[in-house]
């Protein structure tokens, strides 16, 4: 059966499959699941198939952003598209799920508690918590800068070297004074967030607006969702902003038991 393969479903009935998107979609599976990027040797020898046949297929997957090859190590890990495919699904059962934690997080720290996702190649919020007694400014389905807000430096900080880069300009916009503008001083401030566990945000995009975010990370260490919570700086100054972080980090941290 050259073109096609018979696969066992879930059912217990047997479905004609074509042959070529199953090794395909295997070799998907395994670069998605990988803890760290893979040769097309490695992919070929886990998956059965040829060097050849393995070259073939992860250069069409390429083609069509699906995974990316480093043109230096030559390794593969997925492409935008994938990041793209997930940004268009439903995020109701994301939020169902994070609902709780955010209105906890909200009545704990006395602010605003949001949740963003990526989609395309920004941050979009699909959830808002107010806590009691306070009226704030709708988020939600608003992208933001990734350089200039918490929960764009949260998201950042746990993505690869070469994807933060591919996401983020050479030259960063400045919006307010305190705004990173350049790419030495975001690295820097990257590496405090995987450090710290949370990010902060003191007016950067805003100048009266200050926040702290946390990354609610998946099996191997990837960005999923971001938990924020922000408002004015009145009420959120510089000396609040670390509790606030844990308290960011905390709910991350929950959310992630309860996608597991």
């Amino acid at each position: 059966m050259s073109q096609t393969a018979k696969r066992r479903s879930t059912d217990g009935s047997s479905l004609r499959t074509i042959q070529a998107v199953d090794r395909a979609v295997d070799l998907l599976k395994l670069v998605a699941g990988s803890r760290h990027p893979l040769t097309v040797g490695e992919l070929a020898a886990t998956t059965g198939l040829n060097r050849s046949t393995a070259w073939r297929l992860l250069a069409t997957l390429d083609r069509h952003g699906l995974v990316e090859r480093d043109p230096v190590t030559q390794r593969y890990s997925l492409g935008y598209a994938i990041v793209q495919m997930s940004a268009a699904g439903d995020y109701d059962a994301l939020v169902r799920r994070a609902r709780p934690v955010l209105e906890r997080l909200a009545d704990d720290t006395g602010e605003t508690a949001n949740l963003a996702v990526a989609k395309r190649f920004h941050l979009v919020y699909v959830d808002q918590v107010e806590a009691s007694k306070i009226m704030s400014p709708s988020w939600l389905g608003r992208s933001v800068p990734l350089h200039a807000t918490s929960s764009g430096k949260a998201f950042l900080a746990w993505l690869p070297r070469e994807e933060r880069e591919a996401l983020t300009p050479a030259r960063l916009k400045r919006y307010t004074d305190t705004t990173i503008t350049t790419r030495r001083m975001l690295e820097q401030e990257l590496d405090a967030v995987r450090r710290d566990g949370y990010s902060v945000c003191v007016g950067e995009l805003e100048e009266m607006l200050y926040g702290a975010s946390s990354a609610v990370l998946n099996e191997h260490e990837r960005p999923v969702a971001i938990v924020s919570v922000w408002g004015p700086q009145h009420r959120v100054d510089r000396e609040g902003l670390p509790k606030i972080g844990r308290e960011t980090a905390r709910a991350a941290g929950e959310i992630r038991k309860l996608l597991a």
